[in-house]
């Protein structure tokens, strides 16, 4: 598939039928079209295209791993539950929103390096978060993430007939929980083969009967785990000062000295700061935002040259900064504002 090609939401077709369309086997193969899930597959080499990418998810991304850019979402409706998978070449810094009346439940291929709201994903987990409250997502590089996104109305329904209560999922501030290995592996495995399959070979309300049991068996072994270092949370505030500070002040330089005064800390405790939480320095996630805010400026309006991009954003070296640029993107910025004027 070529870069940022997308496919339309469809029914998968069959093969042509050879027998009259009153027979048995047409009317089977009608029913298979009407009741085959809807799939959408999508690639891109723009990481924060890719955040568009997956449907009714409210997103921003930054790419933090040097390096030309791949990613691609395999996605498939099932009735009104959204699985998918998706895959991504280079280290990412995500801020993530589903959509409200939703549950989201995510489980990554890899634990090293990936963070949620700041915590370290261990070996067990399953991530989750409820509709309309945003998180952030530190992932690494050649990576995937199996999601379901499930309406809320549904799962507690099915929930209370089970004698499960999910009342505490909709207000949790703890966004991984710890399952068996074996609830996770059966979970993970389902998830896999049904984004695998091959559209039409599969019907939606079975498989979506069959994510739903798996669910409930995760909400009946699910343990939250909220192991957090003792200085967690303010360190998290920290970061979260500073980000809102580099927001308002984007086209000002900025020193190592003023971040320590926004912080409230000395500068040893804000790169503690930064490292426990976002996985990387102050000074690497200055350069790595505002880079990032260039190319989404160049992506987004071409009327704007790389001057002007450059400097709305703090940098004034232009050698240095398009030196940068390349070294984060693998491209020049220039490159970046002629694929988005051709």
């Amino acid at each position: 598939m070529k870069s940022g090609e997308k496919f339309s939401w469809q029914n998968a077709e069959s093969g042509t039928m050879l027998v009259g369309s009153d027979s048995w086997e047409a009317r089977m193969h009608d029913k298979k079209q009407k009741t085959a899930p809807k799939k959408c597959v999508t690639a891109t080499d723009d990481a924060n295209e890719q955040a568009a990418n997956l449907t009714d998810w409210n997103q921003k991304y930054d790419q933090v791993g040097s390096g030309r850019f791949y990613g691609r979402i395999d996605e498939l409706r099932l009735g009104d539950m959204q699985v998918y998978n998706e895959h991504s070449s280079q280290t990412l810094h995500q801020q993530c929103m589903v959509r409200e009346d939703a549950f989201w439940f995510g489980i990554p291929s890899k634990r090293d390096g990936c963070r949620i709201n700041g915590q370290a994903v261990e070996g067990n987990d399953i991530l989750y978060r409820p509709g309309s409250r945003a998180f952030d997502l530190v992932t690494p590089d050649r990576f995937d993430m199996l999601g379901i996104v499930i309406a809320k109305h549904d799962l507690t329904s099915a929930a209370e007939q089970q004698g499960i209560s999910v009342k505490s999922l909709d207000c949790s501030d703890v966004p991984r929980l710890q399952l068996p290995q074996k609830t996770l592996q059966q979970i993970s495995y389902l998830l896999g083969r049904i984004i695998n399959s091959k559209t039409g070979s599969i019907d939606s309300h079975i498989h979506y009967d069959l994510l739903m049991i798996a669910l409930l068996e995760v909400l009946k072994r699910e343990q939250p785990n909220d192991s957090v270092t003792p200085s967690y949370h303010h360190r998290k505030a920290v970061v979260e000062r500073i980000r809102e500070h580099i927001e308002r002040v984007s086209d000002l330089p900025l020193t190592m000295a003023e971040l320590c005064e926004v912080g409230c800390v000395s500068r040893r405790t804000l790169q503690y700061s930064f490292e426990s939480i976002l996985g990387m320095s102050p000074s690497q996630f200055l350069r790595v935002s505002r880079l990032n805010r260039v190319k989404r400026l160049l992506s987004k309006d071409s009327t704007t040259s790389v001057s002007d991009a450059a400097a709305f954003n703090g940098f004034y070296h232009l050698s240095q900064f398009a030196a940068d640029y390349k070294q984060l993107f693998g491209e020049l910025p220039s490159q970046t504002l002629a694929r988005h004027t051709g």
